[in-house]
């Protein structure tokens, strides 16, 4: 190391030049080239695999029959490496014990899983859809209900609505965002079609009109889980039990969708009151910290709706999906605009 670091100062701070220092040292050109180019010693680089003629053939085979043993519930009826190594021998392997005992460890080695701690960042959101029953204007209903959570702070918002379309994932949006007074940077979801046009791929989704108009407005940045891994947003998806359990028992009965919507927002506000296990804040003094990292919100609030063009027939009627409006006959035979 001594020899490295005089070769590297006299050569790259002094100016001495190469030949000189080849000259002096005896050293080969190489070696000279290795020292100018690396900080201290690499070490012993192999610059291909070593040859196994016996065993290289059959390294797929060992690798099958580690696959197939993850799908083996019982952990002491999986295959040892002695008793792959008598499996490769009845299928013609040549080679010792010791090369396949090896290469059974090193294959194990690179298929065990890696896991790194769960953390979030101030700013974050997550959203998932519930359902639940209400009592509304005395008729029982299923209602859908959408559960926006922060993990940070652990703050929540909840709102219920007819069903789970274009409009009301817009209007969810709209008001957790002004109940909690500025923007989360980011915001993970499922795949659900009314978001994702088309996967791509395991990660890249394109992403329907609806949502760019969301995120355009917004200018949040939209997360994915993989696919059936809805546990990747696990926080949202105990958000949606705890609303239920706790907001929705009993059934609740209200005249209408506002009146119970103003319920959940009420109960959202007093439950920034608690305090999470482990943690020395309540959840309103931990939303400080998600707000001072949210986008501001914009100046004019997001329309939630879709809008459709098309025409009013002859009959002065528009149809927007399975139903028929009517509208001023003046717009008889004229294209319109329809929002939904």
């Amino acid at each position: 190391m001594e020899l490295w670091s005089e070769v590297r100062r006299r050569v790259l701070v002094e100016g001495v030049s190469k030949r000189q220092v080849l000259r002096e040292t005896g050293m080969h050109w190489r070696t000279l080239e290795k020292i100018l180019g690396h900080p201290e010693p690499p070490g012993y680089r192999r610059t291909r695999e070593h040859p196994r003629p016996k065993l290289g053939p059959y390294l797929g085979r060992i690798e099958a029959i580690l696959a197939a043993d993850d799908e083996v519930r019982s952990v002491k009826q999986r295959h040892t490496a002695k008793r792959i190594f008598e499996r490769l021998q009845e299928e013609g392997y040549t080679g010792g014990y010791t090369q396949v005992k090896a290469a059974v460890h090193e294959l194990r080695q690179h298929r065990r899983e890696v896991f790194l701690p769960l953390v979030h960042r101030p700013g974050e959101a997550q959203l998932d859809v519930g359902e639940a029953l209400a009592q509304v204007g005395g008729v029982l209903r299923k209602l859908k209900f959408f559960v926006t959570s922060l993990p940070y702070s652990d703050a929540m918002f909840v709102q219920s609505f007819e069903r789970a379309c274009t409009e009301t994932f817009a209007e969810a949006h709209r008001r957790a965002f002004e109940f909690w007074g500025g923007v989360p940077a980011g915001i993970t979801y499922d795949n659900d079609k009314v978001l994702v046009a088309q996967l791509v791929g395991v990660h890249r989704r394109r992403l329907t009109d609806g949502l760019l108009r969301l995120k355009s407005h917004y200018l949040f940045e939209p997360y994915f889980c993989t696919v059936r891994r809805a546990n990747e947003k696990g926080v949202v998806e105990g958000a949606v039990g705890y609303a239920r359990h706790n907001f929705l028992v009993p059934v609740p009965e209200v005249r209408d969708l506002e009146e119970l919507n103003a319920h959940l927002a009420a109960a959202c506000t007093r439950d920034l009151q608690r305090r999470l296990r482990g943690q020395k804040l309540r959840k309103h003094e931990l939303l400080r910290e998600d707000q001072a990292a949210f986008l501001p919100l914009p100046a004019v609030p997001f329309e939630a709706c879709r809008l459709r063009s098309t025409f009013a027939n002859s009959q002065s009627l528009v149809r927007f999906e399975t139903n028929d409006y009517s509208v001023p006959v003046a717009h008889a035979h004229q294209q319109v605009v329809v929002k939904g």
